[in-house]
């Protein structure tokens, strides 16, 4: 498998685009990994190095995992969208079960970072924690809260990756 690194300038519009469906962010603890689906998110430049934001709900899984391990991988699909991928990673959690596995996704080694690639979701971004922001939803006008957040303890974290890698998978 040949990784053609990129410009991330030149894929930003087709990632934004992309979170409107739904893109994986994949996370790794010792020798777990976990993927789950974003539609929040953020690329551009910031302290002047790049950066993707990343918004994980505080109760889930990869919450954890990034805590423990603030690395992460931004896994977009290119060339289509797997049903079945998708909703095993955005309706499971991964404390329960290997979602790859179930969801059918391979992990291609990464560049720099220790979480893998996903080969059936070609665009990676690998990212390192450079900060990490708690987004308190009673903070918000009420018609967004009403409309985004079911309790108001569902708060968001914004982890800020600097993109240390950025490429597509090829076979």
């Amino acid at each position: 498998m040949r990784k053609q690194p990129i410009e991330i300038t030149d894929y930003a519009n087709t990632i934004t685009a992309a979170l409107r469906r739904g893109v994986l962010l994949t996370t790794k603890n010792g020798e777990k990994v976990n993927s789950m689906v974003i539609g929040w998110g953020h690329i551009g430049r910031i302290w002047e190095l790049p950066v993707f934001v990343a918004y994980v709900r505080d109760n889930r899984y990869t919450r954890e995992m990034l805590d423990a391990n603030p690395e992460f991988t931004v896994n977009v699909p290119v060339n289509g969208f797997d049903k079945k991928a998708f909703t095993v990673c955005g309706t499971k959690s991964g404390r329960e079960m290997d979602k790859l596995a179930e969801a059918g996704l391979t992990p291609v080694p990464p560049e720099v970072v220790s979480v893998p690639g996903l080969k059936e979701c070609p665009l990676t971004l690998e990212c390192r924690v450079i900060y990490r922001e708690e987004q308190t939803a009673a903070r918000l006008p009420e018609a967004l809260r009403r409309r985004f957040y079911s309790v108001e303890t569902e708060d968001h974290i914004a982890y800020f990756g600097e993109i240390v890698a950025a490429y597509l998978i090829e076979d």
